[in-house]
Parts: structure tokens; sequence; C-alpha cells
């Protein structure tokens, strides 16, 4: 109480602080200090007492309670304490506590005291026994140094035992070798203690195990005494020969250290480098060089007791190979090819056989042979004579074509070759003899002729029939087919070609029955020394196979809407023609295009004429028609008269004719001519060639001819004005003129378009009966050229065209006017009604002009309406 009224902590701790010691290297357990607490106001109340903290920091000490207040410090031995490397003193801050919060902490100072320990070996010593290794015949020398220290520092001192042993230790532990040594002679091991001791007596021991090294000094030398040994050839590898033995004095009765090996070049021997066993590795052939002529194999056997030491012995063997019978006979080729004609005589010499066979065994007792066993089928048609040599002769006769021979060409025959000595190796010998067949007879036809019937329309390419010939000779020969004679025309030089080994004759050109109707030919049979003929007659057979060709193929109708039913149409017709048919065999029909079936030809079947007939009325006011312009596609046939039996058998040929016609309204207005200019513009196809001074050219002179026109127009025009009759007067066309009034005058312009046309089709006019050529495509036409006089209604024409007042221009007519009274509106559309336009790109060809014409003149004499000509 008092010290806690003065400020100062209540000590219960007795004894400390306090300052105690402890020896070095002290075991576990072992008591440091005691020390005691006081005892508290209450009894039983329990009291922990800890070390808190070591200085310098270490777990070497632990407290243990004695019983009741008494406790006690002892060593915890981890770790041992050691004077010479740890520190020399700890602080301990022992710490007090008991159940009623009473604390109390103080110091225990310890100190560890010296202690004189043994000296202790190091390095391998240390631990375990050390072995040393002394070379034999090596001078004294240090041979190994012992290592050892003192805990305290102290000098040391070493000893050896035995004392008798010739080695010694130096007081720094070196231990030398006393004398040089021999294996052979001295101890192969020692066994000595070594010691040291400090200067109190304390010491230590332990055990060198010294070994003697025996060196190779002694050469060795061979026991074996044996030179020569003798093998048969053709050992296997791995047979042993012999067995080289030797010794080394430095082995003495331990196992062989030896090492054995061949010096000399050598190929078909080995000997084990450890034992001396002679061993025979490739093979050994007495037959071939350089052992066929010296038999014996002479080798350097070398011993030595290491590989680099230089103590080595060395002794020559001889080998010598003895021949065994180890090869047959042989014979190159060990086949033969022989060929001889049929026929041929008996004891024909055919092949010596020896001059081709060998034994090559080195002994002449082992390479002697026959010749036996000649078979084979045929074989008894040949025989050796004699054996030894082996000399094939023929010795009967062979005929092919002899029925009792079996056929065979070719004979295979097998000799034996076979040596005389044990154990009678032999070899087999194919000999092939091919009986070469003559060529005897000639190839025969089974026909001396032949006939064959095709028909025109067979495919080219295509086979119609075969020729067969066949040759007696045995085997028969390859017999070859050509033509030689005939199979050609004016026009092909070869119709008809055979096949060369199997006789077929095949066609290479069409056939044609109205051309040819019978081809007569020359084949041969060959059998490339000897051939005959026979003749080839070939029927051609009529079939329908041309079509009819009709004219014109194209051509281009205009009619009126109300044509009547029944009226040829602008006298058109068709004249058709069929190099195979009969003219009463065509029949027509509108194959396409005859929309109401306006048209029909007739007549219909039986001619090879037809005309083009309108077979009913238009009719566009009910709309039943819309269609103004009509393209008919017209296909004539020539099967009408073919009877039902034959049509299975019959083709059909169609010919194609293609029309255009155009239908012309009723005018119901007349053009008015307006004063002014009046443009005429001609549309002319112009066809073009490849010289670039050709069109030029033709558009030169188109153009002055066009001028030239035009002027003539102009003058005819002014005659015509001159000169025309009041109207009513005249049987022709009357201008269109106002009579009360005075027409002005107009200037007619003329263009002109040229189009790069070209013509692919012709027709013919059926106005003028010339021909003219047409574009399918566009229509335009052009007359073809001929040495016809030009038609002078041309001129006419185009000035007519140029002085017509009812102002119609070739691509479209002016509207009328409205001032003129409706009688000359009539009489305009009676004088004016256009001719049909020619189609877009084309001018008017010559024969429409001249159909116009014509057409004009028949209206103005007869007043008919009937349909421009295209």
């Amino acid at each position: 109480m008092d010290g806690v009224a003065e400020g100062r902590r209540p000590q219960f701790l007795k004894g400390l602080p306090a300052t105690s010691t402890v020896e070095e290297n002290s075991a576990a357990g072992v008591t440091v200090y005691n020390f005691s607490v006081t005892a508290s106001p209450s009894e039983g109340v329990a009291i922990r007492s800890i070390i808190v903290k070591s200085n310098p920091l270490a777990e070497a000490f632990d407290i243990e309670p004695k019983g009741g207040l008494e406790f006690t410090v002892i060593t915890t031995g981890n770790p041992v304490l050691d004077y010479e490397t740890m520190p020399k003193s700890f602080d301990l801050q022992i710490f007090v506590e008991d159940t009623t919060g009473r604390t109390d902490l103080n110091i225990l100072t310890i100190r560890i005291t010296d202690k004189n320990e043994h000296p202790a070996f190091q390095g391998n010593m240390a631990i375990q026994t050390v072995t040393i290794y002394v070379m034999e015949r090596k001078p004294p020398e240090r041979i190994y140094q012992v290592d050892a220290v003192d805990p305290e520092n102290a000098n040391l001192k070493y000893s050896l035992l035995p004392a008798t042993a010739p080695f010694s230790i130096t007081e720094s532990g070196a231990i030398f070798s006393m004398k040089e040594f021999d294996y052979e002679k001295d101890p192969h091991c020692y066994f000595l203690n070594v010691t040291v001791t400090d200067p109190d007596g304390l010491n230590s021991t332990r055990t060198v195990k010294i070994n003697i090294i025996n060196i190779d000094d002694e050469s060795p030398y061979f026991t074996t005494k044996q030179r020569i040994y003798r093998i048969p050839e053709e050992q296997s590898p791995g047979t042993i020969v012999a067995n080289i033995t030797a010794k080394d004095p430095d082995d003495e009765d331990s196992p062989s250290r030896l090492f054995y090996s061949i010096q000399s070049s050598n190929r078909h021997f080995a000997i084990n480098p450890a034992t001396g066993v002679l061993q025979v590795t490739g093979r050994i052939d007495r037959d071939v060089l350089p052992l066929r002529l010296h038999p014996n194999i002479s080798l350097m056997v070398r011993v030595e007791d290491g590989p680099s030491s230089g103590h080595a012995s060395e002794m020559e063997i001889t080998i010598v190979i003895e021949d065994v019978n180890d090869n047959p006979p042989e014979c190159h080729p060990s086949a033969f090819r022989k060929e001889v004609n049929e026929n041929t005589t008996p004891g024909t010499f055919l092949v010596e056989l020896r001059n081709y066979c060998k034994d090559i065994d080195a002994d002449p007792s082992n390479n002697q042979f026959i010749f036996t066993g000649l078979s084979g089928f045929g074989s008894n048609n040949f025989a050796l004579k004699p054996t030894v040599s082996g000399r094939l002769v023929m010795t009967g006769i062979i005929d092919l074509e002899n029925p009792a021979n079996p056929g065979v060409q070719v004979y295979t025959l097998t000799v034996r070759v076979q040596d005389t000595a044990h154990p009678n190796y032999s070899n087999i010998i194919y000999i092939y003899i091919r009986i070469k067949p003559v060529n005897e007879f000639f190839p025969v036809f089974c026909n001396l002729s032949y006939v064959f019937s095709v028909s025109e329309i067979t495919k080219v390419g295509s086979s119609i029939g075969r020729v067969h010939a066949i040759d007696r000779d045995w085997p028969p020969n390859v017999i070859t087919y050509s033509i030689v004679s005939g199979a050609g025309t004016r026009d092909y030089t070869n119709i008809f070609w055979i096949s060369p080994t199997e006789g077929n004759v095949m066609i290479l050109a069409r056939l044609d029955y109205e051309t040819t109707q019978k081809h007569i030919f020359t084949v041969q049979a060959s059998d490339q020394e000897n051939s005959t003929t026979a003749s080839v007659t070939v029927n051609v057979l009529e079939v329908n196979d041309e079509e009819p060709v009709c004219s014109p193929s194209f051509f281009s109708l205009q009619i009126p809407v109300n044509l009547a039913v029944g009226t040829n149409i602008n006298g058109f017709r068709i004249e058709c023609q069929d190099r195979d048919s009969d003219p009463r065999s065509f029949r027509y029909f509108i194959n396409e295009g005859n929309e109401n079936n306006h048209f029909t030809f007739s007549p219909s079947a039986g001619s090879n004429i037809s005309h083009l007939i309108l077979a009913s009325r238009f009719d566009y006011e009910s709309g039943l028609d819309t269609n103004w312009i009509y393209s008919l596609r017209v296909h004539i046939t020539d099967d009408n008269l073919i009877s039902a039996r034959d049509k299975t058998t019959h083709l059909i040929k169609t010919g194609t004719v293609t029309l255009s016609i155009r239908v012309i309204p009723n005018p119901t207005t007349a053009t008015t001519t307006t004063p002014g200019i009046t443009v005429v513009t001609r549309r002319e196809n112009r066809y073009s060639p490849s010289a670039w001074y050709v069109p030029f050219i033709v558009t030169l002179g188109g153009a002055l001819l066009l001028g030239l026109l035009a002027y003539l127009g102009l003058l005819l025009l002014a005659r015509l004005r001159s000169h025309c009759p009041p109207a009513g007067t005249a049987r022709s066309t009357p201008l269109i003129n106002a009579p009360e009034k005075k027409k002005p005058k107009k200037e007619v312009v003329v263009t002109m378009t040229k189009l790069n046309t070209v013509f692919d089709g012709e027709a013919r006019d059926p106005v003028t009966g010339r021909m003219y050529e047409f574009n399918t495509r566009s229509g335009a036409r052009r007359w073809k050229k001929s040495t016809e006089p030009p038609q002078p209604t041309l001129a006419m024409q185009v000035m007519s065209s140029a002085t017509e007042s009812s102002g119609q221009g070739v691509d479209r007519a002016e509207a009328p006017s409205k001032k003129e009274p409706s009688e000359k509106r009539k009489e305009l559309t009676a004088v004016t009604k256009p001719a049909a336009k020619p189609s877009a790109g084309q001018s008017e060809t010559p024969g429409q002009v001249g159909l116009r014409l014509q057409k004009k003149k028949e209206e103005s004499e007869g007043g008919g309406l009937s349909s421009p000509a295209p």
C-alpha cells in the first residue's frame, strides 16, 4: 500500500534482478537460476511467470515452476550454447502475474562460461574414412593433408600409427610416403590411424586407407602356339576359326585386362577385343578372285594390356580357304530362242549348249557337268547328241498346215545341266523354238463379187457392208484390205473407204441417187506377199431427200382493203421444183401469220404452180381484223401423192416461202396541196463493198443522177402545165389543179438517204420478169446485175412524182386544206390515192415503179382499184 501511495509499482518478485552463469554445451534442462514470488493477500491465487524478452533474442532458456511460489530458469538445448560462436551474455526480462491482476517485471542476466573441448577434424575426415591412392613406382612425396581445429584455438599435435608403416605425418598434418612402392612385392593396401591432440591432452582419432595402384609396366605374351588354320569356304558369319590367348605379368591371377586386334587389312574375319576369339564376319567365296588364285589369308594379331600403354605383342596366323562344290553349272543366256522354217530337214543343227555354260567352282573336281532331261511338248522332234556337249538337232518334220499337226507354232523345251560332283547341283535351260510359217497360199475372198444396196441418205461414216477373205496358211496371215480402183466420181476422189483389218466398207461422202445410181469398185486382200481382188457394187436407193425449192422465196404485196374474195392477189404465184419429186406431189400450207384465214393458195395440192387467193373479206369496222400487215410463212411439202403404206418408210421434205402483205385502207379525205416547197425524200439502199472508193463513186453518181432527174422533172412539169387539156376531156389521170384559180408554183427539193445494206435474198419481179435482190431483215431491194437496158419508166415516174399536185411525199401525205370545196376533195381523193409506202429504210424498187405506172394506166383506162405492186 505504501508503494502505491508513493507512485511506485508493487514488487512481489524475490531474488531479481540478478546475475547467473551457465557452462557452454550444457544439455537441455540444466538449472540456471531460481527465484520466488511473495505470497498473495488472498490464498489460492494462481501465479503465471514467463520470459517476455531476451537480449540478444534467443530461445535457449525457459521458466519452469518448482511448486508453490518457487520458479527456476533452465536451458532448452535449442540451440546448444557455444562460447566460441554465440554471445557471451543474455538479458532475460521475467514477467509475473497473478489472477488478481498483480504483476511484476525484472531482469535476469545469464553469462556463458568457456569449457575446454576436443579437437575436431574437418573436411572429408570429419564424416568418413578417407581413401588415398598411391601409384607404384612413384618416389616418396606428400600424399594427403589432414585438416583439424581446436575450439579454443590451441595448437594441436598430429601422430600416425602404426609406426612401422612406410608413411609419416608432419606437425602441420601433411602425410608423406616413405618409399617407392612395387605392386607386385609390397602390400596393396595400408590402414593408418591419424590422431590430433590439444595442450590439455584432449584428442580425436580418424582412420585413413591407402591403396597402392598397379601400373602397366610389363608386356603381355601369347600363350597360343598354333599358327595355321584351315576352314571351308562359305562359312556363315559368327563361325569361330580360332581362340587366341595371351597373358600379362601385371595381372597375376586377376582377370585379364588384355586387348586383342587384327592389324592387317581384312574383311572376312574379326577378333573379339576382350576374349581373343577369331570369327568369320563376311562371306568367303573361294571361287572368285583373289581367293581363286591365292586361297591363303594372313592375319597379324596384336595383344596389348591397354589401348595406349605401348606394352604389346604381335603374332601372324594363316587361314587356308578350302573349295567346296557349292555352285551349279550356269548358262548365259539361260533361255535360248531359235527360229526355223516349217518343213525343215531332219538332222539340222540348232545350238550347242556347252558353248554357253560353265561351273565356276575353283577345284576341277567340282566343275564338271553334263546335259540331260530334254523334255517339253513336241520334244520328240528334237534330240541332244551327245549329252556331254549339249548339241541340239532336229529329228522330225513340222508342217503347220498338216491337219495332224496340233498347230503349235512355238515349242518350249527344257534341258537340265548338272554337275558330276556331290551334291550334283543343276540348273534348267529353256529353249524356245519358233516354227516360222512359210507363205504358201494366196488369200481367197469368200465371194467373187459383193453387192450392197444403200439408201442415198445414209450418214457419212456409216458402214454399208463387209468383204472377207481367208488364208489357208497356218497360222493365217494377217490380211490387209484396200480399194485399188473405182470408189470415186467427178466431184469426189474417194467416196468409199475400207477398214484395212476388218474389211468393213464405209462411205466418206454423201450419196446422191439423182447424180449416180450405182458405184462399182475393186477391193484387194493382201497377206503382205500375195494378193487377190474382188468386185464391189453399191446400188444407191432413192429416198425423198430433196426439199422443194420455190420462186420467189420472199415477196412483199399490197392490196386494198376492199379487194374481192377469190381474187388472185396481184396476180402472185409461186413455182416450185424438186429434184426427186413429181410436179404433182406438192402441197401448200400457210403455216404462220394467216390470221382469220384471209389467204389461201389455189390449187392447194397436185401442182408445182399455185396462186395466192383472197379467201375472205377484211372486217376492220367490227374489230374482227386489227392487223394491217400480214407476214405469211408458207410451207410446201412433197408428200401428197405418197400412199399411206409408204409414209412410214419415206421422208417428207418441206420448202418455205415468206410473204409480206400490206392492206391499204380506203382513203376518206383528200390531200390539199399547200403552195410552197414540196420535199420529196428518197431512200436509196447502197451496197457497201470493202474498197473505200466504191461508196464514193456510187454516192457521186447517185447525186449526179438525182440532179439530172430533178432537172428533167422540172422540164416535164412546165411542159404539162402548158399543154394540159381541160378537165374531163382526157382519159389519163388529170393533174390536181383548180380551174378557177392559178396554182402557185412549187419548188421541189429532192433529198436522198443512203442506207448501208447487205442483200442476202433474191426474187423475180412479176411485172417485168427481172430478178432483184432484197434484204430479208429490212426489205430493201435493188435490181440484180444484168445486161438488160434500164427501164425508161424510172425517169418518168420520178418526174410525175415531182409534178403531182396531191402533195403526197414518199414518207407521209400533207394534211388537206380546209378552204377547198368537198367536190375538189373527192376529185383529189380519186386522183391522188396513195400507193403503199416502202418500209422504213427501203427505196422503191424498179419493180414497184413499173407496177405503179402500169396500175395508174389501168385505172385511167378501166377505172379499176387493184393493189399496187410491191
